[in-house]
């Protein structure tokens, strides 16, 4: 192995048992096979097994950073835990050289009935390092996880978000030379998840090597040079992070848009049978109904409505919301309608215009609620039911809109 590569990981497979009684009959075989010099054969697939892991092979090196992406059930934390060894391979070879610290469930490996304070001890153990090393760090580790008096206190009694906490602040200040995490920046507040983007930072200013497992893109575009993309526990693609995400993005586009079997593909509750939202159409510049647009076009929304009672002072509500479920457009009837002394009753519609629309290539869901008096009286709520496409161009950024920017000098 070359001496900056610190993973390296050779034609690695996996394979599960969906029954646990199953898995517990084959494991009990094997054992007894083994007994007996007879080495089970791990190249076929016994009933009720399947591959979590596939034929898998990359290698990494010192203070580089891999991004994992994919499906879930695709096979990403089965990869994560292999290379933690916490489990062996079926097939092939992993290589690790260095210190590994793992984020992958922080927290899980608490003892409930044991203090904060015992358990950064037990953790620090367990992460190979000595009792004097663990002291030096705890004053740091106390004061990243945040979470005061408790410390003294059972685990058992904290939240979730304080054994996150305290889990992370455990295993990043472990002074890892290998760092795994595994969806940790997605949990916990916004304030803590900063302060772990600003310690992962510092960790690979420093010559660490991350192997990140998210569904967020912009967050392994800002982390990781290198991107992993795993379908059905095999490698789809691999290469640069930002050219992998892409195709990844735009895979995902095209499958959300071919598994839409009609124009309503989210959820819907009524609250008033009598007063509903029927559908949602969209509509470009030169008023022709359409579902693809390009980057900064004109855009406008067509709400159509049924009432079959009179509806006093009607508010309308308008989002969007991106792939990965953020919020990029939200909006108000009342913003610019005063509709106080309205009533409204049969069939109509109601619009939304945006001048021009500046997000990024991608597909995007809109809500849309009618409500009576208030926002809060809600007749019927139409969540991420009506899907449009903005199509990718040469300009494509990796922010959540694409505004335009003028640059001087």
């Amino acid at each position: 192995m070359d001496k900056d590569v610190v993973i390296k990981i050779d034609n690695v497979s996996k394979k599960f048992t969906r029954s646990i009684k199953r898995s517990m009959f084959y494991g009990s075989t094997d054992i007894f096979k083994s007994m007996f010099g007879i080495k089970p054969d791990t190249t076929k697939l016994r009933k009720g097994e399947f591959w979590s892991l596939n034929d898998v092979s990359f290698e990494l090196k010192q203070g580089e950073g891999l991004a994992i992406i994919g499906h879930n059930g695709s096979g990403k934390s089965t990869l994560l835990r292999l290379i933690n060894g916490i489990f062996p391979p079926d097939e092939g070879s992993i290589r690790v050289k260095g210190k590994i610290g793992a984020l992958i469930a922080v927290g899980a490996g608490f003892h409930p009935h044991m203090t904060g304070r015992e358990n950064i001890y037990l953790s620090g153990t367990i992460l190979g390092m000595s009792r004097n090393e663990i002291k030096n760090i705890f004053d740091e580790i106390i004061d990243f996880a945040d979470i005061g008096d408790f410390i003294d206190a059972p685990v058992s009694t904290y939240s979730s978000g304080m054994s996150i906490r305290l889990g992370f602040s455990i295993a990043i200040h472990s002074r890892p030379d290998i760092l795994l995490a595994d969806e940790v920046l997605a949990v916990g507040d916004l304030a803590f998840a900063l302060k772990c983007h600003k310690k992962i930072s510092d960790f690979r200013k420093n010559g660490g090597t991350l192997i990140l497992v998210s569904h967020s893109m912009n967050q392994v575009r800002n982390a990781c040079e290198h991107a992993l993309w795993l379908d059905k526990g095999m490698i789809k693609e691999s290469g640069p992070v930002n050219e992998v995400c892409d195709k990844f993005e735009n895979f995902m586009f095209k499958k959300d848009s071919d598994d839409k079997s009609s124009s309503s593909v989210g959820t819907h509750i009524t609250n008033d049978s009598n007063t509903i939202i029927t559908r949602v159409e969209f509509f470009n510049d030169k008023d022709e109904q359409t579902t693809a647009f390009d980057s900064g076009s004109f855009f406008k929304a067509r709400i159509f409505y049924k009432c079959n009672r009179s509806v006093k002072s009607p508010i309308f509500t308008f989002g969007i919301a991106n792939v990965e479920n953020v919020s990029v457009v939200a909006s108000y009837s009342n913003y610019t309608l005063d509709l106080s002394d309205t009533e409204i009753s049969g069939e109509g519609y109601i619009e939304v215009i945006i001048p021009n629309l500046y997000l990024r290539a991608g597909n995007y869901r809109c809500t849309t609620t009618l409500a009576e008096g208030d926002v809060e009286t809600v007749l019927d709520w139409h969540e991420k039911n009506f899907l449009f496409t903005i199509n990718a161009n040469k300009k494509l950024t990796h922010g959540i809109a694409q505004i335009p920017v003028e640059w001087k000098i």
